[in-house]
């Protein structure tokens, strides 16, 4: 029997891109090792100007990349705590919360781990099995109003969380690999 879905966040579930007062632009992804991706980015103001138009390039730019769920500032190359997740098309996804940039993210609570192959449009070459959470609460911002939310994910949407709270934090699914052999060639279908 699948556990009872996670009650949405209502002011999360109803935002999207079109919240923003901009159009995003597609910005190229930076690869490992650049340095970008080992830094902690800094906290930000989320009503600043250059920080909602980067949370529309952010949305932009995971929109036109096959197979991407989120994406973090740090891997557009500006190390701020910015990111954007959408898992709503995924196959794995149980329940989502649609579009929605979160900025200056921190893990409130999480429980339940479990391990699994993740990837990454900065890590283009290699997938890896990585044990996280499988339910969690975050809090964060929303870019343009600064609103405080409170968002408790399950599943893949936690993944993704997870995932893109490490990059604002400098991490790559590479350092939560449990060791090489959790690290796999990607492979690539025809």
């Amino acid at each position: 029997m699948s556990p009872e879905p996670q009650p949405v966040d209502d002011l999360v579930g109803r935002w999207s891109e079109t919240d923003l007062p901009t159009d995003g632009k597609v910005l190229p992804v930076v690869t490992a090792p650049a340095s970008v991706l080992s830094t902690v980015g800094a906290t930000v103001d989320p009503t600043d100007p250059a920080i909602v138009q980067l949370a529309a390039d952010l949305v932009a730019t995971m929109r036109v990349s096959p197979g991407c769920v989120g994406l973090a500032a740090p891997q557009v190359g500006q190390s701020v705590q910015v990111f954007c997740v959408d898992v709503s098309e995924h196959p794995k996804t149980r329940s989502h919360h649609g579009t929605f940039v979160l900025c200056n993210a921190e893990v409130v609570s999480s429980s339940r781990n479990e391990k699994a192959r993740e990837g990454c449009m900065s890590v283009p070459d290699f997938t890896g099995d990585v044990k996280r959470a499988t339910r969690l609460t975050v809090t964060g911002q929303l870019p343009a109003t600064g609103e405080q939310v409170t968002i408790e994910a399950e599943a893949f949407e936690a993944r993704a969380l997870q995932h893109e709270i490490d990059h604002c934090q400098g991490l790559l699914f590479l350092d939560r690999a449990a060791g090489a052999h959790a690290i796999h060639p990607r492979k690539t279908y025809l």
